[in-house]
């Protein structure tokens, strides 16, 4: 007979092993496992919807329900933990009932058009609702109505929402930028942006987590693919595609590919029938980023020694971070590099160098970037990206998932294509520039190449694998020729508050810090396929590791492609011509909260 249930554990009972019955069948599970956890060990998959381990434990949606003997109400299996002795049903009829009315409920209060949805096929609430045998149901469907701004990178209908408070709960715990909160109350209760806010109005680092831990359609990107067909569609225009280096690891996820199946090349097969004059490779620009950033590192590291701001140099190739760092540490954006993201340098390279090796007019050149961010998106309408002709550098972002509908609505046969290459002479990338995509990749790309600067000598197979792996904030100090350089690593935006808010107050200090705002860095971009309920980061990310083991080249100093391009056209790292085209002004655009600011000091300034 279980006499009271437990919703908080000690560490003593975690050292306990205790026994439980679900559906008749025995499992000894840790004292502080939830009746979930039991119950999936005894191989039942009772259904979740607002459920994310670790950060969603609230048991709002009441899908989870089981009956647990001696207790005369239905629990919330989720966040409620195992007592010895339990005796569970997961599937009685009056668990079955309860889940079935209360997944009703949740589809009178939700738009049900799934056939216009970008989460169809892959759609938690759908999938439930399906196990759940519903065809039908008695309610009168009452929707939100919410208006939002579909200019924004991220959209959001609440006509979908189904109140889980995933979005919430990722926003605050995971990236800490607070940008999601619960408006009106009872039956009128909304998930919206916090306080009422305009979306416009707040300081959203477009991270894109909440759509990829979001169980329904409720957020997503903007769909920018019709742009992409208009521009493929004018005989006028040469449409040229760059792939970032995380994108060949997941793109092909959606049709469950082989490894051999899935490699980058195939993909550039995929896209060949849809019409792109170009298909380029970001690890290309990737390899020129670092040979900028870890020229400019050297530069920083030298200003600090005679008296700079003491802070570290910041990476700049996450738009995300960027835009964090600019809403909540000023007092850091200066030590941000200038170095334009990979993407950014790509699509100045291709309006004015490759322009010129092709004979092509770069006004007529549509730039297009397949990225695994939602950021990137904002990052390339940035007034002062246009540094090659006057127009954007680039043009359109698609994310993986979009890229992934175009396939799929092109009926293009990725299973049984022919691998092709990219297009040359920006087709090449090497280890380096792959690695880009995982956290770590570009503080380990970097120090590869700082390090043949300062001694000239080529770096040791993985010497710097230190700064590799998941955790959260990692750190480093190596040796450059008798310079110790210590580094920090940082990956999702609470991470990064942590580090910058040690940093600020000086309770540590570093030369060089990488920051990426997903959690693992562009593999878990907020761009990339959702698999509900799995973070794949770590898979992935070892993908981008195994392909810079077996490259040819693996610092980006000896891409072939990139001394002809220094040679040809830049000169230098740092010279003239590339500070022009390949670096950038961190203020030359403002975040909200710079709004804000701005007109707080003008008062005082006109005074």
């Amino acid at each position: 007979m279980v006499e009271q249930l437990k919703t908080k554990v000690s560490a003593k009972d975690a050292e306990r092993i205790v026994t439980v019955t679900v559906d008749g069948r025995q499992v000894q599970v840790p004292g502080n496992a939830t009746i979930l956890d039991a119950c999936r060990k005894a191989g039942q998959n009772v259904p979740t919807l607002c459920y994310l381990k670790g950060i969603n434990e609230i048991g709002s949606c009441r899908v989870c329900v089981v009956e647990v003997e001696g207790v005369d109400q239905l629990v919330a299996s989720c966040n409620n933990y195992v007592l010895d002795g339990m005796r569970i049903k997961t599937n009685s009829p009056k668990v079955r009932l309860a889940r079935r009315e209360n997944v009703m409920l949740l589809l009178a209060q939700h738009d049900t058009t799934c056939t216009t949805c970008a989460r169809g096929g892959n759609c938690k609430l759908a999938e439930v609702s399906n196990d759940l045998g519903i065809i039908d149901f008695p309610y009168k469907t009452i929707l939100a109505n919410s208006p939002w701004p579909h200019d924004f990178p991220l959209i959001r209908n609440n006509d979908k929402c189904i109140r889980c408070m995933r979005c919430i709960q990722i926003c605050d715990k995971v990236q800490a930028s607070h940008v999601w909160g619960i408006t009106n109350r009872a039956t009128h209760t909304l998930v919206d942006v916090a306080g009422g806010a305009n979306i416009h109005d707040v300081d959203c680092t477009l991270c894109g987590q909440c759509i990829t831990h979001c169980p329904t359609g409720a957020l997503r990107e903007r769909d920018d693919v019709m742009r992409v067909y208009d521009a493929l569609a004018d005989p006028d225009v040469t449409t040229i595609v760059q792939i970032a280096p995380s994108v060949r690891t997941s793109w092909a996820e959606h049709w469950g590919l082989s490894d051999e199946k899935a490699t980058i090349q195939h993909m550039v097969a995929a896209l060949r029938p849809m019409g792109f004059d170009y298909i380029v490779n970001t690890d290309f620009s990737a390899d020129l980023t670092i040979m900028e950033e870890g020229t400019e590192l050297l530069e920083h590291m030298r200003r600090n020694a005679n008296g700079g701001s003491g802070f570290p140099m910041f990476t700049s190739c996450c738009p995300g971070w960027v835009r964090f760092v600019k809403a909540h540490y000023p007092e850091l954006v200066d030590d941000v590099s200038t170095s334009k993201s990979p993407q950014q340098m790509f699509g100045a390279v291709v309006k004015s160098y490759y322009a010129e090796m092709l004979g092509i007019d770069p006004h007529k050149i549509f730039s297009l970037s397949i990225m695994p961010c939602v950021a990137k998106k904002a990052e390339c309408a940035y007034p002062n990206m246009n540094d090659a002709c006057g127009d954007p550098d680039v043009d359109c972002v698609l994310t993986v998932r979009e890229v992934s509908r175009m396939l799929r609505a092109d009926h293009v046969d990725v299973a049984n294509l022919e691998p092709e290459p990219f297009d040359e002479p920006l087709g090449y990338g090497t280890g380096a520039g792959i690695i880009f995509g995982a956290t770590g990749g570009v503080m380990e790309a970097a120090l590869r190449t700082a390090y043949h600067i300062v001694t000239g000598k080529v770096p040791k197979d993985d010497m710097f694998d230190e700064v590799r792996g998941l955790r959260g904030w990692k750190e480093a100090t190596f040796d450059m020729d008798g310079t110790k350089v210590r580094v920090a690593v940082a990956s999702g935006l609470q991470n990064a508050k942590d580090l910058c808010d040690a940093i600020v107050s000086g309770e540590v200090s570093y030369d060089f810090v990488e920051v990426m705002a997903c959690p693992g860095g562009c593999v878990g971009g907020g761009g990339q396929p959702i698999h509900d309920g799995e973070e794949l980061a770590g898979p992935r990310g070892k993908v981008l590791y195994g392909l810079d083991r077996v490259a040819k080249y693996r610092n980006s100093y000896e891409n072939p492609d990139i001394v002809r391009c220094y040679k040809e056209y830049f000169g230098e790292p740092l010279s003239e011509r590339a500070e022009k085209l390949l670096h950038t002004d961190q203020h030359g655009w403002m975040m909200p909260a710079e709004w804000i600011r701005q007109a707080e000091e003008a008062p005082a300034a006109g005074e």
